[in-house]
C-alpha cells in the first residue's frame, strides 16, 4: 500500500501521531486548519481542538476562528474535531466560564453558518484514527477521480 502524505501545519504544537505504515508526515504552513493532504492543502482540511481549546477559541476568538470558518467553507472537504464528547460540552467539564449552551450553540453554528461539520470525538486516540481515516478517504477519491479524468480523456478510452 503507497503511503499518503499528510501536512501538519507549522502552528501545531501538539501533533497526532498516525500510523508510519500509511502516512508520512511533512511539517508546513497551511493556510487554514491543522492537517491537510499534499498538493491538496487548499481543498481538505482538518482544525483538531482540545475541549480546552475549542471553548477558549469559539468563547474568546470568535472573530478570528470565523474568519478561518469562512476560509475552510471553501474547501472540498473540512472538518473540526475535538477531543471531546459532546456529554462533556454539555456537562460544563471544562475550566472556562463560559455556559455550556452558548458552547453548543458555537458548534452548531459552525455546522449550520459555516456548513462544516463539526465531529466530538470523545479523546485524543479516537481523534487520530478519525482525522486519519478521513484524510485517507478524501486521498481515495481524489486519486479516484484523477484517475478516472485520465482514462475519459485518453484518446481510445470511449
Amino acid at each position: 500500500m503507497e503511503r499518503v502524505t499528510f501536512i501538519v501545519d507549522t502552528r501545531e504544537q501538539e501533533p497526532l501521531s498516525f500510523d508510519p505504515e500509511r502516512v508520512v508526515v511533512a511539517r508546513r504552513a497551511i493556510s487554514a486548519g491543522d492537517y491537510s493532504l499534499e498538493g491538496h492543502e487548499d481543498s481538505v482540511a482538518v482544525e483538531r481542538k482540545s475541549l480546552a481549546d475549542f471553548v477558549s477559541t469559539v468563547i474568546r476568538d470568535r472573530e478570528r476562528f470565523h474568519k478561518e470558518l469562512k476560509r475552510l467553507a471553501q474547501y472540498q472537504a473540512a472538518c473540526i474535531v475535538v477531543e471531546a464528547d459532546l456529554a462533556d460540552v454539555i456537562e460544563g467539564k471544562y475550566a472556562s466560564g463560559a455556559h455550556p449552551n452558548s458552547v453548543l450553540g458555537a458548534a452548531i453554528s459552525i455546522i449550520v453558518d459555516f456548513g462544516i461539520p463539526v465531529f466530538f470525538c470523545g479523546n485524543r486516540q479516537a481523534a487520530c484514527r478519525f482525522v486519519e481515516a478521513y484524510l485517507l478517504r478524501f486521498h481515495k477519491k481524489v486519486s479516484r477521480n484523477d484517475k478516472d479524468n485520465i482514462t475519459s480523456d485518453h484518446p481510445g478510452n470511449d
